[in-house]
């Protein structure tokens, strides 16, 4: 997974140690403290990121569900979502973005 990295984040973390681990530990107690199932949580997470535009977090969080176990069709139905509350450019981005890292893993994704 590692090689999915941005090199912003990898740069990140190595000029701000402490910040990248205190955001880590974050992340860690905010899992914990879910009601959520695994699947739910990053469908989420990505519902959140569709929302505020932000390429990186779709991608990354698209790997992440799609590694919990969601279905490239559960992704893209959290994408088509976006459309009454986002807006339709807002969708087609991460419709195109979430082709992206499917293609990216596996180009029979359709």
């Amino acid at each position: 997974m590692d090689d999915h990295l941005p090199k912003v984040y990898v740069d990140f973390t190595e000029r701000y140690p402490q910040v990248a681990a205190a955001q880590g530990e974050l992340a860690k107690r905010l899992r914990e403290a879910s009601p959520f199932d695994e699947v739910t949580n990053r469908l989420l997470k990505l519902a959140l990121a569709i929302g505020s535009e932000s390429e990186g977090a779709v991608r990354s969080n698209a790997r992440k569900a799609l590694q919990a176990g969601a279905s490239p069709d559960d992704l893209r139905a959290v994408a088509l979502q976006a459309v009454t509350t986002c807006g339709f450019p807002t969708c087609v981005a991460a419709l195109r973005w979430l082709q992206e890292v499917f293609d990216a893993q596996d180009p029979a994704v359709g």
